[in-house]
């Protein structure tokens, strides 16, 4: 008899059928050895945490207040006076008091770095509620990514309709305006609700000088003594996290003239951080082939966000509004050349430089330890190719691992790149700000600099097991996988990194299961353990069609917790379940 006439004909005998969660056998043999006559004192709880879990520092106290917060949630059969039964031990380790990575370490990280030293939560067009093309701007998004802890927030300026005021949108598509005060109102509400460290608005602008003197004064009018404001004058090192917070920092290109009468087309519409030009020929318009006339590898460097400051007929030039120029902290832009006058280092003056997706992916190839020593001392910005319309992202490894600090995101979207942006933000108790592995910042001299592409020993090996899941049953309908029987489960775990740590494995998948028991082990051996994720899936497996999604988990390999813990998983969007949860155990060997 085949699978599914076996589900039709008992479809009403085992559609709810759910089995008692029952401790596995290891779980079991650790509870008989650090226990006796069946009960685990505080004492035998305290050991078991030092030896077993890792956790060196555990007192008795510690354990005690596993006990305290175990006897609410239990029933006194389990619960024994002198201490815990097995499943009160197994209701410990299943449970939201054990997590994969420690709550109490918050911010551990040194902050005092210059913000060239950090990753930063960095997001792409902060203002889209969808798409790219058609969706409206709110600034709903932006205060749900600050409340996500993302510290980069990018806003591209337009003039209204009539001229005389400010929105933000996404220029040259069918995106619906919002109000650049209405924005900026929400930044100076919400940029500090679940972080102290600083916020900087990456600012697209294409704006008239009367219109960014106008920007000028909301800015400093919205957020007063919250502005971080240096002057006009390029700094000659950035400040750390630390020194600015509750800081509001502004960056974007400053103004040097505004080009009265040019005709605005292809790449010179974009007077400030404009868009790649595939967004143009994806529309439609006519962009001029301005590659013909280029020679040299850096001819494809037209795809960009930034123009060259290159000096341009001075009948045209306007004088750009001083006191605009005096709010940007972080300059942006180009200067003239091509790739390697990019990235050349000034020892005199920091900047931001952004490079779009395939720009990266270009100059990776060519100029991979520049830009590793580039980001020494300023920033790197690496944004979206244009025709991600759907607000799609791209692997943010390549761009971590050369060292850019600002690895622009949609935030609005899902996905597998998201989810890895989302793991690598968990660490350093989620503060928006993870200060960048040492091989990163070495800057002794030309050789020392780190380079990706050389291969690298194993440093150390993850160890990884997958004992069992639970808690579907009562956050799905019973009928979401399947409608006649339990789910199929199976679970894929894996490393993203560095190209010789990446890799996925995958479990065996157990039939008719709400509760699946998997106990498998995978090895994961780390050449760069720093800029290691772990990347944790559970899918149903379906015969007939795709197979169903059941959670994702993505965490930093550096702040693992060794020992058995509850991973909880989130959904597509990375919202958390409120039941799902796997219990695995890491090591490092």
């Amino acid at each position: 008899m085949s699978k599914q006439t076996y589900r039709v004909c008992f479809c009403f005998q085992r559609r709810f059928k759910l089995a008692a969660s029952e401790a596995p056998a290891e779980i079991r043999e650790l509870f008989n050895r650090y226990s006796e006559n069946g009960v685990m004192s505080v004492d035998h709880l305290r050991r078991f945490l030092i030896e077993y879990q890792k956790e060196e520092k555990a007192t008795l106290e510690d354990a005690q207040a596993i006990m305290d917060g175990l006897s609410e949630l239990m029933h006194l059969n389990v619960f024994h006076r002198r201490g815990l039964h097995l499943e009160a031990f197994f209701k410990y380790l299943f449970g939201d008091r054990n997590p994969p990575l420690s709550p109490s370490l918050g911010v551990h990280h040194d902050m005092t770095a210059p913000l060239s030293h950090y990753f930063m939560y960095t997001g792409h067009n902060s203002y889209l509620t969808g798409n790219q093309l058609s969706s409206d701007c709110s600034d709903v998004p932006i205060i749900k990514a600050l409340h996500s802890g993302v510290r980069v927030i990018e806003l591209d300026i337009w003039p209204n309709s009539t001229k005389d005021d400010v929105d933000v949108l996404h220029g040259r598509t069918l995106t619906t305006p919002v109000e650049l005060i209405k924005c900026l109102r929400s930044v100076k509400e919400h940029a500090f609700a679940v972080s102290e460290y600083p916020v900087v608005v990456t600012l697209e602008d294409h704006l008239t000088p009367d219109l960014q003197a106008k920007v000028a004064e909301m800015i400093t009018q919205t957020f007063g003594d919250m502005l971080f404001s240096p002057g006009s004058e390029c700094l000659k090192e950035f400040p750390s996290p630390e020194s600015l917070k509750k800081r509001i920092i502004i960056s974007t290109k400053p103004p040097k003239e505004y080009l009265k009468g040019k005709e605005i087309k292809g790449k010179e519409s974009d007077a400030q951080e404009g868009k790649d030009p595939s967004d143009e020929v994806a529309w439609g318009k006519e962009v001029p082939d301005l590659r013909a006339s280029m020679d040299g590898p850096d001819k494809d460097d037209l795809d960009d966000e930034e123009d060259s400051e290159d000096d341009e007929d001075p009948t045209l030039q306007q004088t750009a509004a001083p006191e605009y120029k005096q709010l940007i902290a972080i300059h942006a832009g180009k200067g003239k050349g091509g790739l390697t006058d990019w990235l050349r280092v000034d020892p005199d003056k920091v900047r931001r430089l952004s490079l779009s997706e395939p720009q990266l992916e270009k100059a990776v190839i060519t100029h991979g330890k520049d830009i590793v020593r580039f980001t020494q001392r300023n920033l790197l910005r690496v944004y979206p190719k244009g025709i991600r319309f759907n607000s799609s992202n791209y692997n943010p490894l390549m761009g971590w691992m050369h060292g850019a600090q600002m690895v622009a995101f949609n935030m609005q979207g899902y996905g597998r790149s998201l989810w890895l942006m989302h793991g690598m933000f968990r660490a350093n108790g989620g503060c928006g700000y993870v200060k960048k592995p040492d091989f990163l910042l070495k800057a002794d001299s030309p050789n020392e600099v780190f380079d990706p592409k050389v291969p690298l020993p194993v440093k150390t090996t993850l160890k990884v097991t997958v004992y069992m899941g639970e808690g579907w049953y009562f956050d799905f309908s019973h009928t979401h996988f399947d409608a006649y029987s339990p789910p199929d489960f199976y679970a894929r775990i894996g490393i993203a990194g560095v190209d010789a740590d990446t890799l996925m494995k995958e479990t065996k998948t157990l039939e008719d299961n709400w509760i699946p028991n998997w106990n498998e082990v995978f090895e994961f051996p780390l050449t760069v353990p720093e800029l290691a994720l772990l990347r944790i899936e559970v899918h149903e497996y379906d015969m007939s069609e795709k197979d169903e999604f059941g959670g994702q988990m993505c965490l930093p390999v550096s702040e693992l917790r060794e020992g058995i813990r509850a991973v909880p998983l989130y959904s597509r969007k990375g919202e958390k379940y409120q039941s799902v949860k796997l219990l695995m155990r890491f090591e490092f060997v």
